[in-house]
């Protein structure tokens, strides 16, 4: 095997043959490289054919010439692949790589990536990578198998949640996929209500535009619940070989008690089952057992509601390069989030 930097006129088709996760395809990247990300593509190869991608961002810290680095939802490296990345690391000012591989430490069948997997066990006893103490994406989703029939679909669910999806019905709520420049407005919209309703700090609109540009041909599909041409929820979906990811949401005020987010995951799954996903993937999700009083205990049973399985995945690591701007970088990155945090529940 062979590890080295891919250059920006590398065949993107033959890049996201190989890609197992829409966040290392080709028009991710570029999405990121429009908002002014650096990125970082990195191939394994046998002979000339590629048989891995790494691709990772790079992010400046402020007032510094220093740099740390992101590698979302790639399969586990290799040893080689890690010597690459902390060799390149050290020649470019990156101080850490935060790993968080799409490979999963239960076996549901359709997520496990044997290989990877095995991988990951022979490496994370590797000294250079710590578990992470800021983790970006939840250590566990929740994944509904889209290949059963509708009917087993609805079976699986909670009795309260299928009730709701009747009542909405019922009450003459319908959901539209619009992957257009309507569904987007609409989208922005509910999106950014959403974040200020709920006290979070979402991407702004100039990072879900160039998302939307980059993915809207390949990957990206919007789903819209309307209540009377009043839009109720919206949905921005990732549809990639063989699954669909719940990505990002929002929804309105109006009209709540008619259940339209009720409605519109269940014609998330039915739309999966359309475009031929045999996996919806929640995208995040707390443990299985987890706390009501846990700030995201409530999108969780919204989750759970749809009667999916909880996937444990692999966890955060980060590849240390240089152990003591490493830990004050972490240090901090909590001072910052407790600053957020504090300043969330204030505005």
């Amino acid at each position: 095997m062979s590890i080295k930097l891919v250059e920006e006129e590398f065949d993107s088709k033959v890049w996201d043959s190989v890609a197992n996760h829409p966040l290392q395809t080709w028009e991710w990247g570029e999405a990121r490289k429009e908002i002014g990300v650096e990125v970082i593509r990195v191939g394994e190869f046998s002979g000339t054919k590629l048989k891995a991608v790494y691709q990772l961002t790079l992010h400046k810290i402020p007032f510094t010439n220093w740099k740390t680095g992101y590698l979302p939802r790639s399969v586990f490296p290799s040893k080689d692949v890690l010597d690459f990345l902390y060799k390149y690391c050290k020649k470019n000012n990156v101080i850490s790589v935060k790993l968080e591989p799409y490979v999963s430490l239960n076996s549901i069948e359709g997520l496990i990536l044997d290989s990877a997997s095995q991988r990951g066990e022979q490496v994370k006893n590797d000294k250079r990578l710590l578990k992470s103490s800021n983790p970006i994406f939840p250590e566990w989703t929740q994944v509904i198998d889209l290949t059963q029939p509708e009917e087993q679909l609805l079976k699986n669910m909670k009795p309260k949640t299928r009730y709701n999806i009747r009542l909405a019905q019922k009450k003459g709520v319908i959901v539209k996929e619009e992957s257009n420049e309507r569904g987007f407005k609409t989208f922005l919209k509910l999106y950014f209500e959403t974040a200020k309703r709920q006290n979070y700090y979402g991407h702004n609109e100039t990072y879900h535009r160039a998302i939307w540009s980059n993915l809207k041909k390949t990957i990206s599909h919007l789903i819209v619940a309307y209540y009377q041409d009043i839009p109720l929820a919206v949905y921005e979906l990732f549809h990639f070989k063989d699954r669909l990811y719940y990505v990002y949401g929002g929804s309105s005020e109006e009209y709540r008690n008619l259940m339209a987010a009720q409605l519109i995951m269940w014609e998330t799954i039915r739309l999966g089952k359309k475009i031929g996903a045999k996996y919806l993937d929640m995208w995040g999700s707390l443990a299985p057992e987890y706390s009501q009083t846990h700030p995201w205990a409530g999108f969780t049973r919204f989750k759970e509601g749809y009667g999916g399985k909880f996937v444990q995945l692999t966890g955060s690591y980060d590849l240390v390069v240089n152990k003591l701007l490493y830990k004050l970088f972490n240090l901090a990155y909590q001072i910052r989030d407790k600053y957020l945090t504090f300043k969330g529940k204030f505005r």
